[in-house]
């Protein structure tokens, strides 16, 4: 009988390597509530019998087992651990409104943010420009979003921060692509720095852009 307790995560994790931005997220949810969980790395062209067994439907990851019991879709599996584990580092505002607003955008991030930056990093020509034009505009109303407050609920880090700062080597990538980043977005930019500051970020995200995002920011100060 499994362990009610006992939390798995399947995951892809490489730290200095392309890793699953939405790993990151669930990584960075159990770092807020402080839960200790056994990572178990997938290998994406060999997938595991476990990680078959456990997520049947996609045969994705990343997938939360807790007491052998699994959650799937990593934003889901992020408000699974805000629930269950509710005594700390809430990630979801108290009130319904509030609540509602936050896990619109944490969608918007879903739906727009990875795929767009797909299509820039891998398309060229026309279909290239118009997904780096697509692309800063979501940055931008993401922008507009944030406002002047340190996090998207305000002065809590909160489940759109979870959902979009994985992808904050989009920002990295742009630049590669002749867009600054710094003058166009200098909130988000700004906000990105901060998250990266917190140690349950910069513990589960892989280092592959810090250096060059670091880079980046100094233009603030300049």
């Amino acid at each position: 009988m499994a362990d009610e307790n006992k939390l798995i995560l399947l995951d892809l994790w490489k730290t200095n390597a392309w890793n699953s931005p939405f790993g990151a997220r669930v990584r960075i949810a159990l770092a807020e509530k402080g839960l200790d969980y056994e990572s178990r790395k997938e290998n994406l062209s060999d997938k595991s019998p476990l990680l078959l067994k456990m997520n049947p439907v996609k045969k994705q990851i990343p997938v939360l087992i807790h007491g052998g019991k699994p959650v799937c879709e990593s934003l889901v599996i992020v408000e699974y651990i805000d629930e269950v584990w509710n005594h700390k580092s809430p990630l979801l505002p108290s009130d319904p409104y509030q609540r509602a607003h936050a896990r619109f955008w944490a969608d918007f991030v879903d739906k727009k943010i990875y795929s767009l930056g797909q299509q820039v990093w891998s398309s060229t020509g026309e279909t290239q420009e118009a997904a780096k034009k697509e692309l800063l505009g979501c940055f931008k109303l993401l922008e507009s979003e944030l406002g002047d407050n340190p996090y998207f609920v305000g002065h809590t880090f909160g489940i759109v921060d979870v959902a979009l700062i994985p992808f904050y080597g989009w920002f990295c990538i742009l630049e590669q692509f002749d867009i600054n980043m710094v003058e166009e977005c200098p909130k988000l930019i700004a906000w990105a720095y901060r998250c990266l500051q917190k140690e349950s970020v910069s513990k589960s995200i892989s280092d592959r852009h810090k250096d060059l995002f670091m880079e980046m920011t100094k233009k603030i100060a300049a």
